[in-house]
């Protein structure tokens, strides 16, 4: 007996049937995911957030093309398709703004994508029509544009299929841009030129292509070419920061003073502030070479390798409750002997990456008692030392970039077969031994397929063959290879924004198409350096810091007084937590001391940041919690305004009878050789006019007790902006 509910069944079929007798025409991979992610149904806020919306989900950016076509033909019983009256689906009735809609209004019921999606239903909703061509490249065109304030530009996206045809996805595009106040971009493709100085770039997606437009916005007044050509060159790095600047019509500041370029170098090259007996002997000295010949002492310092020490500390050091207090302790010595060494930069990244052996013999396996799966290490491997954040492709194609789930676990795998002995991690305490050796089983699937991952690099080729003993052998090697470009660009930019306030690439770890560098020649020639050096971090040091450019002042001027990002002067910045504390005790004169350490010891040798230390905890060191790798910020905060104003500790230690301000109080110095001494010891730098007569008028005024003078005005120059930011 046939029921209304049989009879509405049987219709559908039987319409079905007779429209998918016709070929199909539209694929649902090329033609509708398209449409979805066009018009945000894909998105993080709709549909493609982790539990989808309204009980439908939806792969995040319409990556997973299985996955959302089994969400709208069979899911919900297929609530969503209506195949005996197309027009009446919910996929169609929704957007179109018909049936109420959490979304609003996405499709107009007369345009393109609309009638796109009805066809499709009406053929049947074929997964792949028969000789559908895939899609093989994006580009866009143009790709690189030099526009004027407040002008416009349409940007046209084309599609590459692997049948050679090509079609125009403008409008089924998502475009974004990375600095929106230099360059926007509308949901059209048509980019607006702003009114700031600088280059933005352009990202355009279409399904699982990205490709990128470059936009260049000079200022409107042009400066003549002879300008530029009568700058000084030191190096290969002027050149090219003098080519982009005149590119956008800027000019560079001035050289910066003896005594900025003195403490400067000093902070950036060993953290510490000058002596004053090297302020004296720099300042006098009027040889032509004294900046490259200052630059050559301190990189011969031992301060060198710790100061260069501590910023990996942040990157790679763990939580000692954690692994355990004797297992930290081990891995921050290996690190600091191999900076002491002046190792090359590929080997100690190779004896990192293959490290085997005991946690109370070799440091560096710390890394693989913290980061215990191959989906820990893979993604802190290739943060660090390749400058890639894979960790969003572990879940889900990278909204912003070429990689996806394959490419994840493919290069976890590199880490699947590490062999352990031992009691492993017993938080809090994790204080026994433990051993690590290549082992041979353990493998990598993929989370959606199941299907076992081999090990490849994210580009390139790396041989893997039956007889390799650890996989982690054949990955140093492909990461480390001179033809791997990436590896030296990643660590040389590392180092150009520790010596120059920001790096070409910002983050620092996070190179993508779609974040380009500022000035990609540069970081191309530093990394090619780098290689060319032995991977020698002593001389990138002693590269960037000969350069003109890092010898520029801060002062600004007509030209450059918006530039942030293409080092027409030098950008100040707030000194690191550890160099503020080490320059306190030096002008004090009183040694600092730090828990779990020898007396004397430094801050930036400091074995772990549970050390107990309010002052380095106010001026930003990271929170001993925190997974690595830790970035600092650089920020500046009222707390520290009111820790160097209000600290107890501090303020005793000025006082301290056997401080420099006692000391100098009981000397025979003249009140101008005090004022003379106090600008040597805390700026590094003779007082000008107006600031000896001060100091004299305080020390020879009536009643003026010279011991409080002196702790008074050690005390308000440490509270300065001088003190505490860099020059």
């Amino acid at each position: 007996m046939f029921t209304s509910g049989h009879a509405t069944l049987l219709f559908s079929i039987c319409t079905l049937c007779v429209y998918a007798q016709a070929e199909p025409t539209i694929d649902f991979e090329n033609d509708l995911q398209p449409i979805f992610t066009r018009f945000g149904c894909t998105s993080g806020p709709c549909h493609g957030k982790a539990r989808g919306q309204g009980g439908f989900q939806l792969s995040l950016l319409g990556f997973d093309h299985d996955f959302d076509y089994d969400a709208l033909t069979k899911e919900g019983r297929g609530r969503r398709i209506f195949a005996a009256v197309p027009e009446r689906s919910l996929i169609l009735a929704k957007p179109s703004g018909k049936v109420p809609h959490g979304g609003g209004m996405r499709l107009s019921a007369d345009g393109p994508e609309y009638n796109a999606i009805l066809q499709w239903v009406r053929e049947g909703m074929p997964r792949r029509v028969e000789g559908a061509p895939r899609l093989k490249k994006l580009t866009v065109s143009p790709n690189n544009i030099v526009m004027s304030n407040g002008s416009t530009e349409q940007l046209k996206l084309t599609a590459h299929f692997d049948d050679e045809s090509t079609r125009d996805v403008t409008r089924l595009s998502a475009f974004q841009s990375n600095e929106s106040p230099i360059a926007s971009v509308d949901s059209e493709g048509i980019v607006t030129a702003g009114t700031i100085t600088g280059d933005a770039a352009i990202m355009a997606r279409f399904m699982d292509q990205i490709t990128v437009c470059e936009i260049t916005i000079p200022r409107s007044e042009s400066i003549p070419a002879e300008v530029y050509e009568k700058l000084p060159r030191l190096n290969f790095i002027d050149d090219l920061v003098w080519q982009k600047l005149q590119r956008l019509h800027i000019t560079p500041s001035e050289p910066c003073s003896d005594h900025a370029f003195l403490r400067r170098a000093t902070t950036d090259i060993c953290g510490r502030i000058p002596r004053p007996e090297g302020v004296v002997e720099f300042l006098a000295d009027d040889s032509a070479d004294k900046r490259a010949a200052l630059v050559d002492r301190l990189l011969k310092e031992p301060d060198f390798a710790d100061h260069w020490a501590n910023k990996w500390m942040d990157l790679l050091r763990p939580n000692p409750y954690r692994v355990g207090i004797k297992t930290v302790l081990n891995y921050d010595h290996w690190i600091r002997e191999r900076f002491r060494q002046r190792m090359p930069w590929d080997q100690l990244v190779r004896e990192l990456v293959t490290a085997k052996g005991s946690t109370f013999r070799n440091g560096a396996v710390t890394l693989f008692r913290d980061r215990r799966t191959p989906d820990e290490v893979g993604p802190l491997v290739s943060q660090l030392f390749l400058g890639v954040r894979l960790e969003c492709a572990k879940c889900h194609h990278h909204p912003f970039e070429k990689w996806g789930q394959d490419d994840f676990y493919s290069f976890a795998a590199y880490f699947a077969k590490i062999g352990r002995k031992g009691t492993g991690i017993s938080s809090p305490i994790s204080g026994s031994e433990e051993f690590f050796f290549p082992g041979t089983k353990g493998s990598v699937q993929h989370p959606v397929t199941g299907v076992e991952q081999p090990p490849r690099p994210l580009w390139g080729e790396a041989q893997m063959s039956d007889d390799v003993a650890d996989p982690r052998d054949v990955l140093a090697a492909w990461m480390t290879s001179p033809n791997n470009a990436q590896f030296g660009q990643v660590m040389a930019n590392r180092v150009w924004a520790d010596l120059m306030g920001r790096g070409l690439v910002e983050p620092v770890d996070d190179f993508r198409a779609t974040n380009p560098a500022t000035n990609q020649p540069l970081l191309d020639a530093l990394g090619a350096h780098f290689r060319d050096a032995e991977f020698s971090l002593t001389e990138l040091v002693r590269a960037v810091a000969n350069s003109h450019a890092y010898q520029l002042s801060s002062v600004p001027n007509t030209d450059n007084v918006a530039d942030t990002r293409n080092y027409s002067r030098h950008y100040r910045h707030r000194l690191r937590a550890e160099v503020l504390a080490d320059a306190f005790g030096q002008i004090s004169g009183v040694p600092q001391h730090y828990e779990a350490m020898p007396k004397g010891t430094q801050a930036k040798q400091i074995w772990t940041h549970r050390t107990t230390s309010l002052f380095l905890d106010t001026f930003g060191r990271p929170d001993p919690n925190q997974d690595p790798p830790c970035e600092r910020t650089a920020d500046s905060t009222v707390v520290q305004t009111l820790h160097l104003m209000n600290s107890e500790k501090m303020h005793s230690d000025v006082l301290n009878d056997t401080g420099n301000a006692a000391k100098l109080a009981e000397s025979a110095k003249e009140p101008h050789e005090v004022a003379t001494a106090l600008y040597h010891l805390v700026f590094a730098r003779k007082p000008d006019k107006d600031e000896t007569e001060l100091v004299v008028e305080l020390l020879t005024a009536e009643s003026a007790n010279r011991r409080q003078v002196i702790e008074d005005l050690m005390w308000a120059m440490l509270n300065s902006a001088e003190f505490v930011f860099q020059d």
